[in-house]
Parts: C-alpha cells; structure tokens; sequence
C-alpha cells in the first residue's frame, strides 16, 4: 500500500507515544523525505498530526463511549488509527466520510488487521451518532466543558479556572487549539526588516511587520518553503515565535559585554542577544545536550555570528563557583513545562503532572540559585520560561528573593509593550490576548 497523509500521520503519532518524541522533528523528517510530493497531501499530513493531537482528549472521550472495551488496552496503533479518521470526521468538511473510513479500515487490515473490524465499527458508529456524543455545555459543568469540548487535561482546567476564571480559562484553551502563526526574526547584522519583507513577499509569502516585536515578521500565503528562501539560506531570517523575541529586549545586551546564557538549548535566543550587541562581547552559551549545542555553531555560523563559545555543563549540577563568573548580564532560560507553547507543541499537554510541575519549580530554584552567583555585582539576571503557571514562575522568583538578600528586582525596559506586563510587573505574555506564545520574564539585579 502506497503511503498516505492518512498512514503517515498515524505512523508519526505511534513514536509520539511510544518513544516519548515531539512530533515537529518528526514532521519535518517526514517532509524532508519528499515521501509526499502534492502540496495538498503534505498540508493535509501537517494538519491530521497536529489536529489529533490538539484535539486528542475530545477524540479519545468518543472513543471511550463508543468502544465496550478498557481504551488503557488498546493497542496504540489502533487508537491513533481511530483518533486522525475521528478528526477528518469531526473538524474537517472537504474530505468525504465514506473515503475517511475506507481509507482507516485499509490502514488497519495493513498494520493492525485484528483491529480492522473494531476501527470500521467505531467510525461508522460515531457517524451515526455524532450529534447524540456532543459533551456536556458550558453553563450545565464548565470544567468537564471545557476539559472535553476544548480538549485539555481536566487538572489543568480546573487550575486556570481557579486561576483566570472560567472566561479565561476557556479563552486559553481556545487560543491553544489554533494554528499558530509563522514568525521569523529578521538578523539584523544581515539585512534590515524592510529588505527583509520585500524578499520574503518576493518569495510568495504573505508578510507583514509583528505587533509587538521591532524584529519580527509574521507570515502566510503559499510561499516557497522557508528554508529554501535566499533570505533563510544567507542568515538573515531566524523562526522565532514573537514573545520569545523580546526575552532578547529584557536582557538588553550591549556592545562589548559579557553575557552568560545558561541554558542555551540550540541558541535561538543566544542569536539574538548577539545580534543585538553587533556581534562585539562575548556570550558563554551552556547547556547539557552537546547535540543542542552542535546545532548551536552550525545555526551561528549561518547566521553570521562569531562571539558565541559553547561548553557541555549542567548548571543544576555545576559551575556554580562565582570565580568562573563575573558576567555583565545572565540569561537563564529554564526547562520548564512549556504549558505556554501548547499551541505548537500540543502533545505537552498528554504527558505533563501536577507532579512534574512541582519538580519543574524545585529545578528551577536551584539552577536560579547557581545562575545568580555567576552575575558580577549591579548586573542584570533575566529568569524566564514558556509557562503559564505561577509556582515555574512568580513561585520561583519569591522563593528565591526571600532566599537572596543580596538581589532585587528590576522593572521592565520600555521596549516591553504594556498590555504584556502583569499587575506585578512581570513579562506575561498569553496566546489568547496577545497571540503569542505564553511566556514569563523576571529581571533580577545583583546589588553592588
């Protein structure tokens, strides 16, 4: 059987769950491969995997009505068969249902053929009854509503109920069901925005300058892929989500300094404050994964950058010793949750705890503890995360004021806009008000 959309979203969804893995990478191996060659068919295969997953909790309470069995013991395959014909069937109008189920029986017969009758049997049954399986409304139980309609974990409702009500609570999880804009970061020692956006319209793209960022750029249309563009391939564009850019603007690096950014991951963010210096300083970038790191030098050099050096640690565990310290300003961009990324990374959702969140802030104390002793004194430490949720976030910060008498905090720059400072004064950024990823961003100032 030839390969599909259908049988390859099913494919990518399997390692999704069975290795733990985010399904971007594997999306982007899959088109790369050029196993699909219609443009139409690899929209369609983007849309089926991140359309499940973003509406797997609604999928799968279907399922649960329908199926007579424990859903815990069906095999993954099965589901993840069940779950992207379910969402062809429910949030899609163009493709007919007859060939949405013929095409889910063929998939079965060829992968999982003890399962073929059980899919066939489903699908035709939640056709037959698609209006009697609606969930609960609103108004009857807000929680369940939500949780199910809106397709979130029930423990995370019911914290943004009790933290933004149930309007909020509700808007958030909207907002994170949507397709999220394709935002790029304009290099600067490169190209300026205005060239920039002519090139990429050139492109075919659709572009326009973003909101709130004076880097970004946010795009649509039909253009060709991105990384194909001259503007990609010469360095002077960068993906960066429009809230992630301006963690650049709280750091507010200058020309000469010397920067520390302590978790660097594969140093989008790094780029930026080194841009933002013209390229003269230095910034030590860290982080555990050598891989990461790897990337890092590859993506500077294409970027043009060269006062970036890179070194294997894990701050959590070492080089807390203020002797290797000394730096002007301190990035640290912790591990988190990612509750504020839901909107491109769905499958967080699925796999987080309250209990990992937990573990999350405990982490985050401490590499904030080690970061904080490798600021020289009256230099600047921006804490920040792609969360939503206070105990990764203001939690952290309290405990660690309460801890550190020799730190304060400082209030944002004025490049912040204001509808993106909280009442606290923090950077809090929220895709159903702004349209941006969520974020959170603390300055921290060692006194002198």
């Amino acid at each position: 059987m030839k390969e599909t959309p259908r049988s390859l979203a099913v494919a990518i969804l399997n390692r999704v769950d069975q290795a733990g893995l985010f399904a971007e990478p594997l999306l982007d191996r899959c088109l790369s491969r050029n196993i699909l060659t219609n443009v139409h068919d690899r929209r369609l295969l983007t849309q089926l995997v991140y359309g499940t997953l973003r509406m797997r909790g609604r999928i799968d309470g279907i399922i649960a009505r329908l199926y007579r069995g424990e859903m815990d013991a069906m095999e993954t395959g099965v589901k993840n068969i069940l779950r992207t014909a379910l969402y062809q069937i429910l949030f899609t109008e163009r493709i007919p249902r007859f060939a949405v189920v013929d095409e889910a029986v063929k998939i079965a017969k060829r992968t999982h053929p003890a399962g073929a009758g059980l899919v066939n049997a489903i699908l035709r049954n939640a056709i037959r009854r698609k209006e009697a399986i609606a969930g609960p409304g609103l108004s009857e139980d807000p929680e369940a509503h939500i949780s199910q309609v809106h397709s979130h974990p029930p423990w995370l409702v019911k914290r943004w109920i009790g933290m933004f009500g149930v309007g909020g609570a509700l808007a958030v999880c909207r907002a994170n069901n949507e397709i999220p804009p394709l935002t790029v970061r304009v290099n600067r020692l490169r190209a300026s925005r205005e060239r920039v956006l002519a090139d990429l319209e050139r492109d075919g793209f659709e572009a326009r300058e973003t909101a709130f960022s004076a880097d970004g750029i946010v795009l649509s249309g039909h253009g060709a892929a991105l990384r194909e563009t001259e503007s990609w391939r010469e360095g002077r564009i960068q993906i960066q989500d429009e809230a992630s850019q301006l963690i650049a603007c709280l750091v507010d690096p200058q020309p000469g300094e010397r920067i520390l950014d302590a978790c660097a991951g594969v140093g989008v963010k790094t780029s930026h404050l080194a841009e933002r210096m013209g390229n003269r300083g230095s910034i030590a970038a860290l982080d555990v994964s050598g891989e990461k790191l790897k990337a890092l030098g590859e993506n500077m050099k294409r970027l043009g950058i060269a006062i970036v050096e890179t070194a294997v640690r894990d701050m959590a565990k070492e080089w807390g010793d203020s002797k290797e310290g000394g730096f002007d300003r301190v990035l640290l961009d912790v591990p988190c949750s990612g509750l504020g990324t839901l909107r491109r990374n769905p499958e967080i959702k699925w796999r987080l705890t309250a209990a990992e969140v937990q573990r999350n802030a405990s982490l985050q104390g401490r590499l904030l503890e080690r970061a904080a002793d490798l600021l020289k004194p009256g230099g600047i430490l921006v804490y920040s995360t792609c969360t939503i949720l206070p105990e990764e976030n203001e939690g952290v910060i309290a405990a660690f004021l309460s801890r550190r008498r020799d730190y304060e905090r400082a209030g944002l720059p004025d490049s912040i806009p204001p509808e993106m400072r909280s009442a606290e004064g923090f950077f809090q950024p929220r895709p159903d008000l702004h349209g941006t990823d969520g974020f959170f961003g603390a300055i921290l100032r060692r006194g002198t």
